[in-house]
């Protein structure tokens, strides 16, 4: 595809690849924009075939659960182990201007000005799941840099924080004491796909029941899909005063061990490409719909708004018309 770029896309692309951050940051913006014309998309498709090699690290849990903090703190370890670090903050979405409240951005400013960490705050915009638009995307771009890890740090919006589960190859569940529930994992329905549950702020009186019962229900087997033997780890971690980080980063390397030699990683790949395929599938529909504007639109809304057909038979006619266009 790399021949069907523009030269100033061509200029993007190997700026990427040489770990340009300005470079990076053009083409994470292009990958936040609702329209790509063909050069972004052929750009998209080369990056991606350049990725592949760093380790996805997803961190979700509910908001106050200190998830920025923990990001903040194992960026600075892994940087202090020597391996580079790309973080993906998704942040909620001003309801003025729509783009990223950027508070990520101000929790991590130790980070700033390390050539070896980039930082891209990125605005839910309404997106459900947890993820928004244009962040695998960004995953890739990153993936594509040479970054060895990429953190991808969710909102927190509970109960249909799902699609991190997959996206990452190994999946974090933050969970802290005093938050007005006993285990949050569990009312925020993620505890299922925790390849690892972290219980932050650990120096904290009440922590020590939050640990315990998370390893409780995880002997239960209340632990999701199957691991092909990996057991559900509890890690208790304190961001703030540097306890257990190294040992959630020695967990986390066990981890992608262990999705090398199980075969669950071939798994999680191919989990990761069919939502991948799904949602460009919904997004490329998504936007023919909204681009319609003969009729075939016109006749399914009068004829919905009549009542005479059902929105399900009415987005059926459309979506034939839109395939036959």
């Amino acid at each position: 595809m790399t021949d069907m770029m523009n030269s100033t896309t061509s200029s993007l692309l190997r700026g990427v690849l040489s770990r340009d951050a300005r470079s990076i940051a053009k083409c994470m913006s292009m990958a936040e924009s609702a329209t790509r014309d063909d050069d972004a998309r052929a750009l998209f498709s080369t990056i991606y075939g350049h990725a592949g090699s760093a380790h996805i690290i997803g961190l979700t849990g509910v908001p106050g659960s200190g998830k920025s903090t923990l990001v903040r703190a194992l960026a600075q370890q892994f940087r202090a182990s020597g391996r580079t670090v790309g973080i993906v903050a998704i942040d909620p979405s001003s309801p003025f201007s729509g783009g990223a409240i950027l508070g990520d951005r101000v929790r991590m400013g130790e980070l700033a000005g390390d050539d070896g960490v980039f930082i891209r705050s990125m605005a839910t915009r309404g997106s459900l799941g947890g993820l928004t638009r244009g962040c695998m995307e960004a995953v890739d771009i990153l993936d594509a840099a040479g970054f060895d890890v990429v953190l991808i740090e969710t909102v927190g919006v509970g109960q249909d924080e799902v699609d991190i589960a997959r996206s990452a190859l190994s999946v974090v569940v933050v969970s802290a004491p005093g938050l007005g529930d006993d285990i949050q994992a569990i009312k925020a329905g993620v505890l299922e796909i925790a390849d690892m549950h972290v219980v932050s702020k650990c120096d904290r009186d009440d922590a020590n029941r939050t640990v315990a019962d998370l390893k409780g229900m995880v002997g239960m087997g209340l632990s999701g899909r199957n691991r092909l033997g990996w057991n559900v780890p509890v890690v208790p971690t304190s961001a703030e005063k540097g306890i257990g980080i190294t040992d959630l980063i020695i967990t986390l390397d066990e981890h992608r061990v262990h999705l090398e030699q199980s075969g669950e990683g071939v798994i999680r790949a191919e989990e990761i490409a069919r939502m991948r395929v799904t949602k460009a599938a919904e997004d490329i529909a998504r936007e023919r719909v909204a681009a319609a504007r003969g009729q075939a639109l016109v006749d399914a809304m009068q004829q919905v708004t009549k009542r005479t057909i059902d929105p399900h038979s009415a987005a059926r006619i459309l979506m034939q018309s839109v395939s036959d266009t």
